[in-house]
């Protein structure tokens, strides 16, 4: 494997018809070049191939067009991309002898670096706590606890997150109007099959939630956001709920304005709308006051959805809604007569995790840990790249970066080539929400402690120049 990287005329030979008009056609001539320079043999496994940036140079094109096509090239497996390594040709197996092979799709190279959000780090499970909770809970459980599950969930942590909610988010609940579920999706399939549709969602928020909603026949209309978070102003007759997530507006940052959230509650009574409050990192807050649930203002108007994906971990697969009385019984008949989702005796052991003291001290612990590392992204954009300006930073597990028009897609592509995986803010937009603005959005909570300085490095090199 050589240690300096070949030239373009090695790479492309001597006759690379660059004369296309269009950065798509050059990025096109560009990409069928190399790839039929690794199929010839011309460039060999392990060769390094030079930074995007000087190939660009030496071929007259802009940077961006050269990255682009090594980023497809990467995601492709023609190339791979390592920290520290540069890109170069990827590794082959050897082919199967012809009376064995089997045409197999190609694999993309899988990222050096992971800044995606939602995805707490494995390794912050606190393993020994859980463990002790378990072999209490489970020392203690009566006997039905083994039989069939009760589709509302076990009593035990029925009545512990009614405490603990009431305490730490201001919610005013029973237990008995507390359904446990598998977390924020199976909630909203058992919502939508009780309540119907249309709703109205936020103009930012997850793809996933919008495609479940209409998987279920529920039709979506988008509210508008700003740093406020959503204009309730806008939501009419016509919709039977409102999915929000006031604590802190996802993906772009910011709790909801005390005088909106006033107005979605009026407009709920005025209506007989239902208000379905998303709080999916409602206790990970920094630099502001706690910002209470919306349900407190109104238990009868209002649905909480909660769990524990972004607190512990999304494998745990609890999740709760506190509902208004009107809507439990139906929430149970659509979940059906026996608990099918979330084991009783995991259900148990947080309920003793709560009851013990060691879920308030495990989401302070992880609090702190998210606010060092959010003070380490934004210290590193301000050396490196003090022209991106970061939003939504006050709270929650990401951080919105905001680009300049027209570089979104590139920059995703640059980040890419670089070995990591971010994902830009316009997978996040309605489609129907017209026009919206260009950025990343940034996870800070993914990575192993050992891995998220390199990832910080790869995102401001992939970030645009000033």
């Amino acid at each position: 494997m050589t240690d300096s990287w070949v030239n373009s005329a090695e790479i492309l030979g001597s006759d690379l018809p660059l004369e296309l008009s269009g950065t798509g056609g050059r990025r096109a001539v560009l990409m069928r070049a190399l790839r039929d320079a690794v199929r010839s043999g011309r460039l060999a496994p392990g060769t390094r191939l030079p930074p995007y940036r000087s190939l660009a140079a030496d071929l007259g094109l802009a940077r961006n067009t050269v990255a682009d096509a090594y980023a497809e090239l990467v995601a492709e497996g023609w190339l791979a991309a390592r920290q520290g390594s540069g890109t170069r040709v990827a590794e082959r197996a050897a082919p199967l002898a012809r009376a064995h092979r089997r045409r197999t799709p190609e694999r993309a190279t899988r990222p050096v670096h992971d800044l995606v959000q939602g995805r707490p780090d494995p390794s912050a499970f606190p393993r020994s706590a859980w463990v002790a909770s378990a072999r209490r809970a489970l020392t203690r459980a009566p006997h039905d606890a083994f039989g069939p599950g009760d589709p509302q969930g076990r009593p035990e942590l029925r009545e512990a997150l009614a405490g603990y909610l009431a305490r730490v988010r201001g919610v005013r609940t029973s237990a008995e109007r507390i359904v446990l579920c598998s977390g924020a999706a199976h909630a909203l399939r058992l919502l939508a099959e009780v309540v119907g549709g249309p709703w109205a969602v936020e103009a930012y928020g997850l793809p996933f939630h919008r495609e479940l909603l209409g998987g279920q026949g529920v039709r979506t209309r988008p509210l508008a956001v700003d740093g406020n978070g959503a204009l309730v102003g806008e939501l009419g007759r016509g919709e039977r709920a409102v999915l929000l997530t006031p604590a802190h507006q996802f993906p772009t940052g910011g709790p909801l304005h005390p005088q909106r959230r006033a107005a979605v509650v009026d407009w709920a009574r005025a209506t007989g709308g239902l208000v379905v409050e998303d709080d999916y990192d409602g206790e990970f807050r920094y630099d502001r006051h706690p910002v209470g649930a919306v349900q407190g203002l109104d238990p009868e108007h209002v649905v909480l959805l909660g769990s524990v994906s972004k607190s512990l971990s999304p494998t745990l697969r609890i999740g709760w809604m506190v509902l208004p009385e009107r809507l439990v019984d139906g929430v149970l008949a659509a979940k059906g007569e026996r608990e099918q989702w979330s084991s009783a005796t995991e259900q148990l052991t947080l309920a003793d995790f709560v009851e013990s003291g060691a879920y308030d001290r495990q989401v302070r612990r992880m609090r702190q840990r998210h606010r060092r590392r959010r003070d380490q992204l934004v210290a590193a954009l301000e050396r490196r790249a003090p022209q991106v300006r970061v939003s939504g930073i006050a709270a929650g597990l990401h951080a919105v970066l905001e680009l300049p028009r027209g570089t979104e897609r590139s920059v995703v592509r640059a980040a890419a080539w670089q070995g990591l995986a971010v994902e830009g803010l316009a997978g996040y937009l309605h489609p129907a929400a017209g026009a919206g603005r260009d950025g990343l959005v940034v996870g800070y909570a993914t990575p192993a402690e050992h891995a998220y300085a390199p990832a910080l490095e790869a995102l401001c090199r992939a970030l645009p120049p000033e």
